[in-house]
């Protein structure tokens, strides 16, 4: 992405933390889990690539549609597991968002623009990645329980999730919404 580089190395850091513990989250004994944190990690990894500042590194002409079709045959995918699961369909918007970048980054002629200069897909993939950062940052914000502090159903000894903490569903929301985050600079510095 074209900005300044000490965002852009920010940025890399971030996805490529993310990434990397999507891998780890791949170990979990729910089969659902290891595949959505799969395909997250390609994710991760894939937009740490591609946010390295330009002034470190230029990837060649070539890769650009290679990114477009790594990220097309995982939307491809999303779009086949959406069958069993409407999740799966962010998993198909933001594969679309990679692709939709890499073809920006080619300078591909085919990149259209609305009224006020901003590419309409654009627009309404900042829309979108808006929405869903909201929403999942309102997701993480812990409810009190009427329970009382330490009665979760479900904890272990001490409070904690019985789950690893591969299995934590609000680290795994925590990476998402930093995913989505990044997603937005992306699309922001497109």
């Amino acid at each position: 992405m074209h900005g300044p580089a000490s965002s852009g190395w920010l940025l890399v850091a971030l996805c490529a933390t993310t990434g990397a513990y999507c891998l780890l989250r791949m170990r979990s004994r729910v089969e659902e889990q290891r595949r959505a944190a799969g395909g997250e990690a390609l994710m991760g990894f894939g937009m740490a690539a591609m946010a390295v500042p330009a002034a470190a590194f230029t990837p060649p002409p070539w890769a650009w549609p290679v990114y477009a079709a790594v990220f097309g045959a995982a939307g491809l995918r999303a779009l086949w597991a959406a069958r069993s699961g409407r999740h799966h369909l962010h998993h198909l918007v933001g594969a679309a968002a990679m692709v939709h970048m890499a073809v920006a980054m080619s300078g591909s002629p085919a990149h259209g623009h609305g009224a006020s200069g901003l590419p309409v897909l654009t627009g309404v993939l900042l829309l979108y990645f808006t929405g869903y950062v909201l929403l999942t940052g309102v997701r993480l914000v812990p409810v009190a329980s009427g329970a009382g502090a330490g009665a979760r159903a479900g904890a272990g000894a001490g409070g904690l999730p019985a789950a690893g903490w591969g299995d934590r569903p609000e680290l795994a929301l925590a990476c998402r919404l930093s995913m989505g985050i990044a997603m937005l600079a992306m699309l922001a510095a497109v």
